[in-house]
């Protein structure tokens, strides 16, 4: 197999894996995705999804000290929502809370615009049938209020105004000889609601009750996501995720949850638990080093809780006590994530080339800080990496063009020695040892590229900073595909023409297929973020000028060489 073959091989299989990988995700069962999405359409209530059959609930195994005395002995069952609404207004969020359980039932995010609709803020938390997300909490323990109690605020409406911080107080009337009061506070410019407990013990005896703070989704993917096939959309990975110190980031599918083979640590003294999804991750983030539970569950069809279960302590008859946990429902901004707890910036899917990817998000960062736009923000970056490869690509050139050179030395070997393979192969060694060619030297550079091709395309891909991004004209969102099409159309036809610049395959199928390719990447494109279509045509463009710069320069200098050999 000649260079050109391997080369052209190896690009093949690129571009076939990332067509797999997005028809592999596309293609993925979405859990009663239809029936809900046509149960919503058609206005049929849609069964009370998550409030009639959600269990409090249970540590497998002793938090603090005789945790297990204070556990109820069977799962409690909750109760349909009777509660009233609660409205919560910061400058970044507007958060709906329902006096049954002090339940976070919505939250949108004021700062970023929804998909299809910029005049609308983008809602992340909703317990709206066919997008079911809310988060609860509650305390463990006879008597104490957990996520079916009922709840009394001194108000329906809060706003933060002109304040920096903001607190809701929610009593509860239930508890015999134990006070509880839930207060959640929220602060300026922060997506952090913290949820604090505070328990006041005149029950006569003492208590070690554990505090839980999970979330509730069902397995539908978000907004603007997969719809089963490959043309809705760019899809990732939608689910719990779970960090320690020891086992580091572990995401869990919802479909191991329904095969009961989750696999995520279960108990450690650190860590977090997230509820992730593309460009957005809401999080629960315990803060010391107390020992903690991690749970994964599926509650019914379709519907998943994930959280995380802490000790109170031990609280004495007539003590008080309190435990707090901050959750955070926001944008993926990896600097803000880093702040907030260690590993959270790893909800960012880059794929494996995680590595790779976070140098080159920096890269891009701080090119945008300076450019401020970021579709020429990821032209520059396109230059200044064909830059920093062109020694390799100019070396891989100069292959091409010697192999390219020694062609009809090799056709000739071939008649001369016919169907005996060995020997074929023994002379072919010895012409390219003679005229001092590397075979693979054409192919090696590109395979060194390879992996930062896809870290960019996983980047471009997972960078929330993209999103409703505008570049010029009518690009307006280089995270959604080209309204008009016309950077696909550019990427093909640039394509077409850095096909023709290499030499045509002596075989007539490949030959054909190559120049197919052209066409079913600007088909493929079509639905592809604008973002990563600017960046493969730039690669294309930047290509061309290259290929011809190197086929000039190269030719002269196998020219020079053969001269000299004479």
């Amino acid at each position: 197999m000649d260079t050109q073959r391997i080369i052209a091989l190896v690009v093949f299989m690129f571009s076939g894996m990332l067509l797999w990988q997005a028809w592999e995700k596309h293609g993925q069962p979405a859990r009663s995705t239809t029936q809900s999405a046509t149960q919503a359409q058609s206005g049929v209530p849609v069964p009370a999804v998550g409030k009639d059959a959600v269990a409090v609930p249970i540590p497998t195994v002793p938090l603090g000290p005789a945790a297990g005395a204070s556990n109820p002995s069977a799962p409690v069952l909750a109760i349909p929502s009777t509660g009233t609404r609660i409205s919560v207004t910061t400058d970044t969020l507007r958060v709906e809370l329902d006096t049954q359980g002090g339940d976070v039932r919505q939250v949108t995010l004021l700062k970023h615009p929804a998909r299809g609709d910029a005049t609308k803020p983008f809602t992340l938390l909703q317990d709206k049938a066919g997008a079911y997300f809310i988060a609860q909490s509650g305390i463990l323990g006879p008597g104490l209020p957990n996520h079916t109690t009922t709840w009394t605020a001194a108000a329906d409406k809060y706003a933060l105004d002109g304040g920096d911080k903001l607190e809701v107080r929610l009593i509860n009337s239930e508890t015999h000889g134990l006070t509880v009061s839930k207060i959640l506070t929220f602060k300026r410019g922060s997506y952090v609601i913290d949820v604090r407990y505070e328990i006041k013990n005149d029950s006569g005896a003492t208590i070690s009750p554990n505090a839980y703070f999970q979330f509730l989704r069902d397995g539908n993917p978000p907004e603007g996501e997969s719809a089963g096939n490959m043309f809705t959309g760019v899809a990732t990975f939608t689910g719990p995720a779970v960090y320690t110190e020891a086992k580091k980031f572990q995401k869990v599918d919802f479909s191991a949850i329904d095969k009961h083979k989750q696999d995520h640590i279960k108990e450690s003294t650190d860590g977090w638990i997230a509820m992730v999804q593309h460009y957005f991750v809401s999080a629960w983030l315990p803060g010391d080093k107390a020992k903690r539970e991690y749970f994964t569950k599926k509650v019914n069809d379709n519907l998943y809780s994930a959280g995380v279960i802490v000790p109170v302590g031990e609280i004495a008859a007539g003590s008080s006590a309190s435990v707090s946990m901050p959750l955070y429902v926001g944008p993926q901004e990896q600097e803000n994530l880093k702040q907030l707890a260690p590993g959270l910036d790893l909800v960012v899917d880059y794929g494996w080339l995680t590595v790779l990817a976070y140098p080159m998000f920096a890269v891009l960062s701080w090119i945008n800080k300076i450019i401020g736009n970021w579709g020429w923000t990821i032209i520059i970056f396109t230059i200044l990496l064909k830059l920093v490869f062109f020694p390799l690509n100019q070396k891989a050139g100069k292959s091409m063009a010697h192999m390219k050179h020694l062609a009809p030395k090799v056709e000739a070997l071939k008649a001369r020695y016919g169907d005996d393979k060995m020997k074929m192969n023994q002379a072919m060694m010895e012409l390219y040892k003679t005229e001092k060619v590397n075979p693979l030297g054409g192919c090696l550079p590109i395979l060194v590229q390879m992996p930062f091709l896809i870290a960019m395309y996983w980047v471009l891909l997972g960078a929330v900073e993209l999103r409703n991004a505008p570049w010029l004209g009518w690009i307006t969102d280089l995270s959604t595909p080209d309204p008009f099409y016309v950077l696909p159309v550019i990427m093909g036809a640039s394509m077409l023409i850095q096909t023709k610049l290499n030499p045509t395959p002596p075989d007539p199928v490949q030959a054909k297929v190559m120049m197919l390719m052209p066409i079913v990447f600007s088909v493929m494109f079509f639905f592809f973020p604008a973002g990563l279509v600017l960046y493969w045509t730039m690669q294309n463009i930047l290509g061309i000028a290259q290929t011809w710069y190197i086929n000039k320069t190269t030719a002269q200098l196998v020219q020079s060489s053969v001269v000299a050999k004479k």
